[in-house]
């Protein structure tokens, strides 16, 4: 008898795992059952549905992670992650359940109308979760900053004339803070030592992340993206962390398209409507190409610490960097000339600049 392929919807929580099975053809899919979400329960589980070329399993992304995919690949089973987001669902529906979540997958899976997703490598993952680490110490920093200030206003206490707040001179003033009663001067002693206390840590993370950016495998490539105006070593790591690798983009479009900076669109007949950026994609690669592309308001030059950056880097790197001043600030100020806003125009030369880095990376990946 012929093998027939089994269409293995997983649907994955902390605990447990609910288990849909869709066979071959156009049966409808059945469900099989709940395991724990354990090693040994998911190889028992498989030895039983069938051999490894029989089964093709899939499961949603989430924060369990890639551990089930990983351990699905080592014996042999093809795996697929699937994008939540773009799980097609029908409308008006209410009901929500693990058995119908799986064999909705099981389904879905074997009509080929899920969307998958990109899975890392278990080092670009380390990386990734590194500069996300920062970005949560960060947002930290930002509330501390706040709570202190907030504190201070409250009392109104405000600093001499002329400092500027988070200066040095702002924080010695912030030492030099004395309170009468013995509970504010605990309070706000607790939230300058609570402030301390997350910048040293940023500067924990920023050090390990310069490690990375020098040494590591993805070093090549993080320090060729710093030829471009407004990604630094923060940003040039954080791309490559999110992106992994960048040929896995067959051309620019694909990459823009992946960070969801590209317009939507409503066409019918004769009628043509863009839209809004889509805002698909990566997040955090569409908000560190934003923040790169309000460099390009200034005049092309290449001075200070782009050209520190630029030393050593092949001559085509440089040219596709050069390139990428003259055109996006050009861009910029037509747009603007036109009447598009401000972040609009920043919008659109986030853009283009997502297609320059593709450009890089790809120069230096090839001879990697």
């Amino acid at each position: 008898m012929k093998d027939i392929t089994k269409y293995v919807g997983l649907d994955v929580s902390k605990e447990k795992i609910a288990v849909a099975i869709a066979e071959e053809g156009r049966e409808a899919p059945r469900f099989w059952g709940t395991i724990h979400n354990a090693p040994e329960a998911i190889k028992k589980l498989m030895n039983q549905l069938g051999k490894p070329g029989q089964l093709k399993v899939c499961y949603e992304a989430g924060p369990t992670g890639y551990g089930l995919y990983r351990q699905l690949l080592s014996i042999g089973i093809e795996c697929t992650v699937v994008a939540p987001s773009l799980i097609p669902k029908k409308p008006g529906e209410r009901v929500k359940t693990d058995r119908r979540d799986a064999i909705r997958l099981a389904q879905l899976f074997r009509a080929g109308e899920l969307t998958s997703i990109y899975v890392p490598s278990e080092e670009d993952e380390a990386l990734r979760d590194l500069v996300r680490a920062r970005e949560d110490a960060k947002e930290d920093h930002l509330r501390a900053r706040h709570r202190l200030t907030k504190f201070l206003l409250r009392y109104d206490i405000n600093p001499p004339k002329g400092i500027r707040k988070w200066t040095a001179k702002y924080r010695a003033w912030l030492n030099s803070l004395d309170f009468k009663q013995d509970t504010l001067r605990t309070v706000f002693r607790e939230y300058l030592h609570h402030l301390d206390e997350i910048e040293q840590r940023i500067n924990r993370l920023e050090a390990e992340i310069h490690t990375q950016a020098t040494q590591s495998v993805k070093a090549p490539v993080i320090q060729a993206l710093q030829t471009l105006r407004g990604v630094a070593e923060i940003t040039a790591t954080s791309l490559v962390a999110e992106i992994g690798s960048f040929s896995r983009f067959a051309e620019a479009p694909l990459l823009m398209g992946y960070t969801g900076l590209v317009p939507s669109e409503y066409s019918s007949g004769e009628t043509r409507r863009q839209g809004k950026i889509t805002k698909s994609g990566n997040r955090h690669v569409r908000r560190l190409l934003i923040e790169a592309a309000w460099s390009y308001r200034y005049k092309p030059a290449l001075k200070g610490e782009i050209r520190k950056r630029q030393k050593g880097q092949p001559a085509q790197i440089q040219a596709i960097a050069w390139k990428a001043q003259e055109r996006l600030h050009r861009k910029y100020y037509r747009l603007v000339g036109r009447g598009k806003p401000s972040g609009k125009a920043i919008a659109a030369i986030a853009r283009e600049l997502a297609g320059f880095v593709w450009a890089v990376a790809c120069e230096i990946e090839k001879v990697s």
